[in-house]
């Protein structure tokens, strides 16, 4: 190569070289959850949806570091902070938020009308977030978790299955006590806020009644305390159903719920989409389509139940 092709390609390398800067200048986005720490909320220390999404993000070329700014928020399970919390994620004006649960949400729409939001939430519908679930509109989109009222049936079912002399199941940190159709008394069990205090004395409280089994909410909170509450949940020799797989991969008894997995990779597809200049408005929420069922068998052992062959059967994975 000849001294000034080479002056001249270098010189054309060099004036090309911001323009890439440019076009590699990292995207910002806030990670905000109600109970997980922020510190975890990363793609190795957080459950298996966070895990999931920046995964998803990764395949999609959305890398921290690279082309991706990621700060991270929690309310460390206290509701009463979501509005402060919410104003200070809002002031640091990221491209994107992504965070969990309705009333969080809720929060966070009430500090921006304009900054893109996609959340993992309940009934986004009936808990007055959106519209409708095809065309959201606004600055919101996302996933649901929301199965429905027969869920709550359907762990029952399964708890009936697992312990058919079951006649007396508490409804950890739910809905309001309700008669099922299984003919089984569900006492509901709220807690204020989701801590070790606060835990310690529902189960405490769920021992005094002689509760046989205990079904867990869905709600994030619980989730990020998941390692307490199984250590309580074996302590008590307490039989209980959760709705994810983070519980039992930790030594809980049985889950039964979405996949997070597969609604995880959507809202990376989702923020991926909106950074590339999507309207949050006009990408559709995503209900569940894949329910799966993981049972815990040395757990089961620990509490001397008998899984029924027929139970174990139906199950998406059983950890032994």
């Amino acid at each position: 190569m000849k001294r000034r092709d080479f002056i001249g390609l270098a010189g054309g390398a060099t004036l090309a070289w911001p323009l890439g800067l440019r076009a590699q200048e990292p995207r910002r986005i806030a990670f905000v959850h109600t109970g997980i720490p922020a510190a975890k909320l990363t793609e190795t220390g957080g459950t298996l949806w966070i895990r999931r999404f920046y995964e998803e993000s990764r395949v999609l070329g959305r890398i921290e570091g690279p082309n991706l700014v990621v700060e991270r928020f929690s309310a460390e399970g206290s509701t009463s902070r979501f509005a402060t919390l919410a104003a200070t994620v809002v002031s640091r004006k990221p491209d994107v938020i992504i965070c969990n649960n309705n009333a969080l949400v809720k929060a966070i729409m009430s500090a921006t009308a304009t900054i893109p939001i996609v959340a993992i939430m309940g009934d986004p519908v009936a808990g007055g977030l959106v519209s409708s679930l095809a065309h959201p509109g606004g600055n919101l989109t996302g996933v649901s978790i929301d199965a429905g009222p027969g869920i709550a049936a359907k762990r029952v079912q399964i708890l009936k299955e697992a312990m058919p002399a079951a006649t007396k199941i508490a409804y950890l940190l739910g809905s309001p006590a309700e008669e099922e159709r299984s003919g089984v008394a569900l006492i509901a069990k709220m807690l204020a806020e989701v801590n070790e205090a606060q835990l310690r004395g529902a189960f405490t409280e769920l021992a005094e009644q002689h509760v046989d089994a205990a079904l867990v909410s869905d709600s994030g909170s619980f989730l990020a305390s998941r390692a307490m509450i199984i250590a309580l949940a074996a302590e008590y020799h307490l039989p209980a159903i959760y709705a994810y797989r983070d519980y039992v991969q930790q030594g809980g008894l049985m889950s039964y719920g979405p996949e997070l997995g597969d609604l995880a990779k959507r809202m990376a597809n989702d923020v991926h989409q909106i950074l590339n200049g999507a309207r949050p408005g006009d990408i559709p929420v995503y209900l569940p389509s894949k329910f799966e069922l993981v049972i815990n068998l040395k757990t089961a052992k620990a509490l001397g139940l008998a899984i029924a062959p027929l139970l174990l059967a139906q199950a998406d994975e059983v950890i032994e």
